[in-house]
């Protein structure tokens, strides 16, 4: 396995940070506050000039035919600016699940128009408990006649309010299954949320008797439970890359801090204990480094051993990620407890996203299975 990154990964990373080292606080406030949480001119440069949502999709898809690192990068990448952008949700988490979950005629048909920057999908996988998928999935699809029928409620639905296409975990029969659905069916309510994490907005999205054609089921009926693993494993990844991005960016911004502000004349870095409590934060964030990337080159490369990279990347990235910003806050002084600086978005991220798609409590005991060493009950997140 190649753990170095090649010179056009380099090229990528550098072109994406170039592009983003304007994403500063007011811009970032901005977008917090405008129509769906995000900036809609820099999501059409990203997917529709650049081509960023189809890096990872193959050719035939209108994609750059590239892999996860590639994708891993960009996420680290939007991770260290906290952009406020539907990415996540639509090029990672829901580009997975159509590619895991749907037929060859269905992938056409969604990844194309995502690839172009044409599509952003809200990811209904969640239920109103906000257990981790498919833990505690309310909606359900009934048959009636030769359309299908769906009811219940998914919560917790990232960019759920602007998505173009909502893809729906369901039960169906004895197993599980994804639908998709145009935004503004009849039937179909969403409720957004005031989230802590003011930077990746959510909505709870109620089905009311929601009729649909047989063919908005993708993949074949009842059967979504494996690839939906999958899928997910891939979206852990690429959230463990973000947390990375934000927790190094996050210990920059604190390094930087504790160089300038002097206190009984002389910079707060200089003194012992700082330092120590600098370096084992910069420890966490190397080590960090390491588990995102065998994670995303497994799953490039070694798709066998995904499941297990995946619980510790998502485990570990999002516990760095969580000490450096609850770190920045204290090692900022009064400073980092006020509204106006960006610590307090970090952590807030940081927070969200310890939670999302499982917790690293829940990771660790899924990997404790995944490795066939016995755990006790998976906890609730």
């Amino acid at each position: 396995m190649q753990f170095e990154h090649t010179e056009e990964q380099l090229m990528i990373r550098s072109a994406a940070r170039e592009l983003l080292e304007s994403y500063d606080s007011a811009r970032l406030r901005a977008a917090i506050g405008a129509p769906g949480g995000y900036e809609a001119a820099l999501w059409q440069q990203m997917g529709g000039e650049l081509g960023w949502c189809g890096l990872a999709l193959p050719e035939r898809y209108g994609g750059a035919g590239l892999g996860w690192i590639e994708l891993c990068l960009l996420q680290e990448e939007l991770g260290r600016r906290l952009v406020a952008s539907p990415f996540f949700a639509s090029a990672v988490l829901g580009a997975a699940l159509v590619m895991e979950c749907a037929t060859e005629a269905q992938r056409q048909e969604l990844l194309s128009p995502l690839a172009r920057g044409q599509m952003r999908f809200g990811c209904a996988i969640t239920g109103p408990g906000g257990h981790p998928a498919p833990q505690g999935v309310d909606a359900e699809i009934t048959s009636a006649g030769a359309s299908l029928r769906l009811s219940g409620v998914a919560d917790f639905v990232i960019h759920g309010d602007t998505a173009d296409v909502l893809l729906v975990l369901a039960r169906e029969g004895g197993g599980l299954s994804l639908v998709s659905i145009p935004a503004g069916t009849s039937g179909v309510h969403v409720i957004p949320h005031v989230m802590m994490d003011l930077t990746r907005p959510m909505s709870r999205i109620e089905f009311q008797d929601v009729t649909l054609g047989a063919d908005a089921r993708l993949g074949a009926p009842g059967a979504a439970a494996l690839p939906l693993e999958r899928a997910l494993d891939l979206a852990r990844i690429a959230l463990a890359a973000e947390a990375v991005g934000a927790a190094e960016r996050v210990l920059e911004m604190t390094g930087d801090y504790l160089k300038q502000r002097v206190q009984f004349g002389r910079p707060l870095g200089s003194f012992q204990a700082l330092k120590h409590r600098m370096a084992d934060l910069m420890t966490e964030v190397e080590a960090a480094k390491s588990a995102a990337w065998y994670a995303a080159c497994a799953a490039q490369e070694r798709p066998e051993e995904c499941a297990e990279a995946a619980a510790i990347a998502k485990s570990y990235c999002c516990d760095a990620f969580y000490s450096c910003a609850a770190g920045s806050v204290q090692l900022h002084g009064g400073i980092g407890f006020t509204w106006e600086h960006d610590a307090h978005l970090y952590f807030k991220r940081a927070r969200a996203s310890a939670t999302l798609l499982g917790s690293p409590v829940w990771q660790r005991e899924r990997l404790l299975r995944v490795l066939g060493l016995g755990a006790a009950a998976t906890p609730a997140f």
